[in-house]
């Protein structure tokens, strides 16, 4: 039996990033956690501990830093675009970089003052390899409700089923949405903030029969609405909501009152596409 090496990468993880940007008595503000991993001709440093091809992780860190000054840091995808083609095209044994930045979001208040938006974070991972490079933007966290038009019904039963069928339920879910530029020059701002409006759009707008119903509306409202994106990747929990017994209280419940359960939930996940894009890196979307 022979013992090989296999897929392998390294980096550095979670560096903690504010810039400001002073422009006058107004400044902005940038808030950003980046990871940086690289990939390439490293099987040296995990046989033989030669570490002449490992670019110290500890310099991933400063490079962060450095470029956040020389620079600067607007928009998520262009920072993890400039820092990925760098490490790409700096260091020979390196074939592919990935990086990753959490952006998190300050509502301003004055001049110099802000306030941090806890609603959702804006995400970005970049690939660049000596081929090609992908974008993929995306958001965590965005809380949505529906207090109608949502049902549930019409689906199989066995004998552990105990779920009532609804003609009208509050549908809510916590919005985990990726998705993958078609280039890799867009208006970065412009189209986020396209992609989210839509998401939302499609929400709002669809009455839903299932939350599967409603992750292909909004998928589909985002495609129409921006040219650029190639596919998008949805995971959609079902934040249940469950109508209280008012009943030993003397009191009639008339889809009023309800509890919201933690955990389990339903967990929904997909991925809507064009059908004419080029195919995508493996597990674009993670």
């Amino acid at each position: 039996m022979s013992i090989v090496l296999g897929e392998n990468r390294y980096g550095k993880a979670e560096t903690r990033l504010v810039r400001v940007v002073r422009d006058g008595e107004t400044h902005a503000l940038v808030d950003f956690t980046v990871g940086v991993s690289l990939s390439g001709d490293l099987a040296a440093t995990h046989l033989t501990g030669d570490n002449s091809g490992v670019l110290p992780t500890d310099t991933m860190k400063n490079t962060v830093y450095a470029f956040a000054k020389e620079h600067g840091a607007g928009e998520p995808e262009e920072f993890a675009l400039l820092l990925a083609r760098h490490f790409v095209e700096s260091q020979p044994q390196v074939r592919a970089a990935r990086v990753s930045v959490e952006s998190s979001g300050w509502a301003r208040l004055g001049p110099h003052s802000f306030r941090k938006n806890g609603d959702y974070t804006r995400t970005a991972v970049v690939w660049v390899t000596v081929e090609q490079t992908q974008v993929v933007s995306g958001v965590t966290g965005l809380t949505l409700l529906n207090t109608t038009a949502s049902e549930f019904h019409g689906f199989p039963r066995d004998k552990y089923t105990t779920l009532p069928e609804t003609g009208d339920r509050i549908l809510a879910t916590a919005v985990d949405a990726r998705w993958r530029h078609l280039g890799d020059d867009a208006t970065w701002a412009e189209s986020f903030e396209g992609v989210l409006g839509a998401l939302v759009k499609g929400f709002v707008d669809t009455y839903s029969h299932s939350l599967q119903q409603t992750l292909f509306a909004m998928g589909s409202h985002a495609l129409r609405a921006r040219e650029e994106v190639a596919e998008i990747r949805l995971a959609l929990p079902n934040k249940h909501h469950y109508l209280v017994d008012l009943s030993p209280f003397g009191l009639t419940n008339d889809n009023e009152v309800f509890v919201a359960g933690d955990r389990p939930y339903g967990l929904i996940e997909g991925t809507v596409t064009r059908d004419d894009v080029p195919e995508a890196l493996t597990g674009w979307y993670q």
